[in-house]
């Protein structure tokens, strides 16, 4: 019997190409799509991600979405308080482990295993110690694609941002810069790709800047959609 398990959804590249690479396996379902929502702006945190694109994903990927609450601004205890009442309904329903897009950073997943302890779900890390070279050309030759919607303009340029990830835009990145993103230099907005049964239309909204970090907002498209 496959184990259920919940996969932590960022809305980005790595936690997209996550599920797909959890569906080959024979061992697992995902039964859901574990993520925080701020209820003050409507989005995912972090990547910004608009609640309405975040269910256009989960109805793309056939997935239930798992939704967090948080409120805003949040403190961490909030956020834990928050997550371990997830984590505990998870274990109500049978569920065992929960699956993380993480790639090396060793802090990160040192942070997960610990608040996972006790709770009766293990941490799954899939991708980890992938080479991220390797990996994001995987991801790109597989069909999948991704926007740039957050990135540190200390680490990139503003031209960068609103950008789908290709090879063009693989090839111009700073040698410093990992090509996955990893250390927080990019997120990003998946739209397309194996995990999806459908591509995912969205167009361009304004660039800010805030929080020291450069946004490039994505809207559904639904002329395309129509």
């Amino acid at each position: 019997m496959k184990r259920k398990i919940l996969l932590s959804w960022s809305s980005g590249k790595d936690s997209a190409w996550t599920l797909h690479v959890l569906r080959q396996r024979g061992d697992v379902e995902v039964v859901g799509l574990l993520t925080t929502i701020n209820t003050h702006f409507q989005r995912v945190a972090m990547h910004g991600t608009r609640h309405a694109l975040l269910k256009a994903q989960a109805t793309a990927a056939r997935m239930p979405l798992w939704e967090v609450p948080l409120p805003w601004p949040c403190s961490n205890d909030i956020y834990e308080e928050a997550m371990s009442a997830a984590c505990a309904s998870a274990v109500q329903q049978g569920i065992s482990a929960i699956a993380f897009g993480d790639l090396f950073l060793e802090d990160v997943r040192r942070y997960r295993e610990d608040r996972l302890r006790d709770t009766g779900l293990e941490p799954m890390f899939p991708l980890w110690g992938r080479d991220t070279r390797q990996l994001i050309r995987e991801m790109l030759d597989a069909g999948l694609r991704a926007r740039i919607v957050c990135a540190d303009p200390s680490k990139l340029t503003g031209d960068f941002i609103g950008r789908d990830l290709d090879y063009d835009l693989l090839s111009r990145l700073p040698a410093a810069v990992d090509p996955c993103g990893e250390n927080g230099e990019f997120h990003t907005f998946t739209h397309a790709g194996p995990m999806f049964f459908q591509p995912i239309p969205i167009k361009d909204g304004e660039t800010v800047t805030r929080d020291g970090f450069l946004y490039a907002d994505v809207l559904p498209n639904s002329e395309m959609a129509a």
